[in-house]
């Protein structure tokens, strides 16, 4: 199994055997320390948060994952020039693609994850670089937070490598669309498979995307298909970047 050696301790992370052939979201590593090893899924999301610099060097050194640059950039490819944005980082993570969107004109990022780990890594890695974060279940909103989320006139909706595996619900996603103003530019990614009619059964993001765009609540500008990162065994993971402007909004 490949091994990688991370520059925060002894610590020793190893992927599966390739042969074992396992499905992307049961994909794991091993990760040693201090004699005892333990089995993390790549989707414990908490767990891979919890522990400085994993998240980086499993996905993005290990892995080779682009996707924040991609997507993120796609949307850079559509914005006039000298264009700002107030958006809103929906699946947020650890603050990687705020990164990107400091880069492309985002004069305020506000970041929503459901995982607490999500935000405790944030702000021990990228300590200011949202305005706001919240810990929130998107499914049930206060009042209160759904009143202050509007007041911030998001003119931007950005979710990377939060779709398709359970991890945010189509529901969470309608919310969180909902929240941005008309206009907005929306950009995420999704495996293609979970776009298509015949593609897994209770993702729920083939009905809604594609609804979306049908009725024109969703005017889709740019897609662009790319390896979003390696798997385990060394293949490929395609996906699609899609950048669009929201039109209206949809039924939750």
């Amino acid at each position: 199994m490949p091994q990688l050696e991370l520059e925060h301790g002894d610590l020793e992370v190893r992927f599966p055997n390739p042969a074992a052939g396992v499905e992307q979201d049961e994909e794991y590593c091993e990760v040693g320390e201090d004699g005892e090893v333990r089995r993390i899924r790549f989707h414990d999301y908490g767990e891979i948060y919890s522990i400085p610099g994993l998240y980086e060097r499993i996905f993005y050194d290990a892995l080779k994952c682009c996707s924040p640059q991609a997507v993120i950039g796609l949307l850079a490819e559509q914005l006039s020039a000298g264009e700002w944005l107030r958006a809103f980082d929906v699946g947020a993570g650890n603050g990687m693609v705020a990164d990107q969107l400091a880069k492309v004109g985002a004069e305020s990022i506000v970041g929503v994850d459901i995982i607490p780990e999500a935000a405790m890594a944030t702000e021990r890695d990228r300590p200011g670089v949202y305005d706001d974060y919240h810990v929130l279940d998107l499914t049930d909103l206060t009042d209160e937070l759904r009143e202050e989320l509007e007041s911030r006139r998001f003119n931007c909706l950005a979710s990377v490598a939060a779709l398709g595996f359970g991890d945010m619900p189509p529901e969470a996603f309608a919310t969180a669309y909902n929240l941005v103003d008309n206009g907005a530019w929306v950009a995420f990614n999704i495996k293609s498979r979970f776009l298509a009619e015949n593609g897994p059964k209770g993702s729920g993001f083939a009905e809604l995307i594609n609804t979306m765009l049908d009725d024109g609540t969703l005017e889709l500008r740019a897609e662009r298909e790319y390896r979003h990162r390696l798997s385990t065994s060394g293949e490929p993971l395609h996906y699609i970047a899609m950048v669009a402007r929201k039109r209206a909004n949809v039924s939750v």
